[in-house]
């Protein structure tokens, strides 16, 4: 690495601990998808969506925008990017174990349907997509209201042919919205290889909107960030929405009730596999100074005493009662 690739962190306004805490968050999401993954196949939980192969492009977005001020609308696979907002491991743990306490939904919707209001992470819901019309509508408010914020909501590729992206796209480029789409493009709609569901690029779609459509590496940390961060900027000077489509590759099979080596080969994932980014940026802060094998050791003992708290934690906490099946889904008495 040449010395005028050393040191990026610094040109783009990051500090060298915000760098590091980045890398840590990664290996936190990519060790919480891991558990998550046994606890399933253990029989403890009933169900995971992985995000493996997408936590560089997640943390990189999360550390571009701005905490308690610009709302979120993840989709179902951004572990990641909801812990380095602020959700803690027994959060989602409490939330793959469908209990009471789980503060997204309290143990009601299938895990990766996050919503936490302290957070202005935005409920989403099973039905791809849907996510976009509603941060479209947000954004909306807040210009009405003359609010200085973002929103940042996202989705795969294969939902981008979603009538709901267009119509979002449509309306934030006429308005004029402080909108960042963020399509992350893992290459799979479940089984549907990208050829087949999409024939030119996600990214160009924006110039029939009317607004700037960028394709990035999604698994070059920086180089996501500088992106989301200039696409912050344009929708806080009210020059609006930018669409910008992360290329990555899904490491994971599409959920734990799907066999991929139907649809795609062990070469094929294994040559994916090498490009992961989370190793790429720990070499790059190695080479910066800022990493080291034994940091390393420490981290991912850190994380496995915290992994392991957290599941022991939620695994003994005790689900909601029969009749919360009911709650907010009808008036109850007293209530407007």
């Amino acid at each position: 690495m040449s010395i005028g690739q050393l040191m990026r962190h610094r040109k783009l306004g990051l500090s060298d601990e915000q760098a590091v805490e980045m890398y840590k968050y990664m290996q936190r999401a990519r060790k919480f998808d891991e558990r998550a993954y046994l606890l399933q196949r253990a029989g403890k939980i009933s169900f995971h969506v992985s995000g493996i192969g997408q936590e560089v492009t997640q943390v990189a977005t999360a550390f571009a925008l701005e905490k308690g001020k610009d709302y979120f609308l993840p989709y179902y696979r951004d572990y990641a990017f909801v812990l380095s907002v602020g959700m803690s491991m027994t959060e989602l743990m409490l939330s793959v174990f469908a209990k009471a306490e789980d503060p997204n939904s309290g143990g009601r919707q299938m895990p990766g349907h996050f919503g936490h209001k302290k957070l202005n992470i935005v409920t989403g819901s099973s039905p791809v997509t849907t996510q976009v019309p509603h941060a479209v509508g947000i954004a909306l408010a807040g210009k009405m209201k003359k609010q200085d914020f973002v929103t940042y909501v996202t989705f795969g590729e294969g939902s981008s042919n979603q009538g709901d992206f267009h119509e979002g796209c449509n309306f934030a480029g006429v308005h004029k919205l402080p909108v960042i789409f963020l399509c992350q493009n893992n290459q799979y709609a479940i089984s549907v290889p990208l050829h087949k569901q999409v024939s030119g690029s996600i990214a160009e779609r924006a110039i029939g909107y009317g607004f700037p459509g960028i394709k990035v590496d999604g698994n070059d940390a920086l180089e996501v960030y500088r992106v989301v961060k200039e696409a912050r900027e344009r929708g806080l000077r009210g020059e609006g929405p930018t669409l910008i489509e992360s290329v990555m590759y899904r490491l994971s099979p599409h959920s734990t009730s799907d066999d991929d080596m139907l649809y795609r080969t062990k070469e094929e994932v294994e040559e994916n596999r090498a490009k992961d980014g989370i190793p790429k940026y720990r070499q790059y802060l190695t080479d910066c100074g800022l990493w080291s094998d034994e940091q390393e050791e420490e981290l991912l003992a850190e994380l496995k005493k915290e992994i392991n708290e957290a599941t022991q934690y939620a695994e003994q906490a005790p689900y909601p009662l029969p009749e919360d099946t009911l709650k907010h889904v009808y008036a109850e008495e007293g209530e407007v």
